[in-house]
């Protein structure tokens, strides 16, 4: 007995597949350049707003010198100060300057990182230590940097090393605090887990409780700079002379002594544009990064 055996034509099932393959590679590419859309509008932003708030800044401080509320010497305007910055550029102060403070600032930041990061660890490993020394930090994080000032300069005279020593004083407390904030963060199974694997005490903490206290951890960083910086400013400030060298404080004070706003003014923006940089070009792109690969970042894509 002969069975007759319908096979069935696979065309219009294939084209239908393909079809489907195709939207869903249409619509992938339209997500990817959506986002990458997206991605150029926030680049574009970062640089234009605070482009735009520079400007109205400058724009209300001409208004206000126009409006003539104090004399030219007392409130000079954004073009007098460009003025007075420009001669201190052509003598070669402004550059002598800012080479002089960024390398204490950034040498006296790397001392602090090397001081601080293990003793930030030691303190938030060991609970006896904390409980001893933590408010101690704490309290000398909030001691305002200036105060060292006075005592350095009659423990190391005016030299290099009470400018240095005032920086140390203003950063390692909130590097410090910073690491110990990052390491109250992390989740209790990571160290169990380190533990089962056998990691020792000293793996523990490089291999483990570091990178995983790396967000707190840069945000320490970031408020000890600030503190470095400011410190270092007041250090160059008050102590002037000796062989110490000419930093943007130096220019501060020289201001001060001549009675020259144009001076004061222009190392006020010299000093704000050093910190400024330095924020946009290395602690914001490194935060940006880790907390985007962390999944931690508005909009961040992995």
């Amino acid at each position: 007995m002969a069975s007759n055996v319908t096979a069935l034509d696979p065309g219009p099932a294939l084209e239908t597949e393909n079809e489907t393959e195709e939207l869903r590679a249409l619509e992938a590419g339209l997500d990817e350049l959506q986002s990458e859309a997206s991605h150029r509008r926030r680049d574009w932003g970062r640089v234009a707003l605070p482009l735009g708030a520079v400007v109205v800044v400058l724009l209300v401080w001409q208004i206000v010198a126009s409006l003539g509320l104090k004399r030219q010497d007392l409130m000079p305007g954004p073009l007098d100060v460009a003025a007075s910055l420009g001669q201190l550029w052509q003598g070669g102060q402004v550059q002598q300057a800012i080479v002089t403070s960024l390398t204490r600032g950034l040498l006296g930041f790397a001392v602090s990182i090397v001081v601080g990061t293990p003793l930030g660890l030691l303190l938030a490993q060991v609970r006896p230590l904390r409980r001893a020394f933590g408010p101690l930090i704490s309290g000398l994080q909030v001691l305002p940097s200036v105060a060292w000032v006075p005592a350095a300069i009659i423990w190391f005279g005016l030299t290099d090393a009470t400018v240095y020593f005032v920086v140390l004083m203003g950063a390692i407390p909130s590097i410090v605090n910073g690491l110990i904030a990052g390491v109250d963060q992390i989740p209790p199974h990571y160290r169990s887990v380190a533990k089962v694997l056998g990691a020792s005490r000293f793996e523990l903490a490089l291999q483990v409780v570091l990178p995983a206290a790396l967000p707190g951890y840069v945000a320490g960083l970031k408020q000890g700079w600030a503190f470095s910086w400011r410190s270092l400013m007041a250090a160059e400030i008050i102590a002037v002379g000796g062989s110490l060298g000419f930093g943007l404080g130096s220019l501060l004070d020289q201001g001060r002594t001549l009675s020259d706003m144009g001076i004061v003014m222009g190392a006020i923006i010299a000093i704000l544009a050093v910190g400024i940089l330095i924020e946009l070009l290395v602690f914001g792109p490194v935060e940006r990064r880790l907390l985007r690969r962390r999944g931690l970042l508005a909009g961040a894509t992995r």
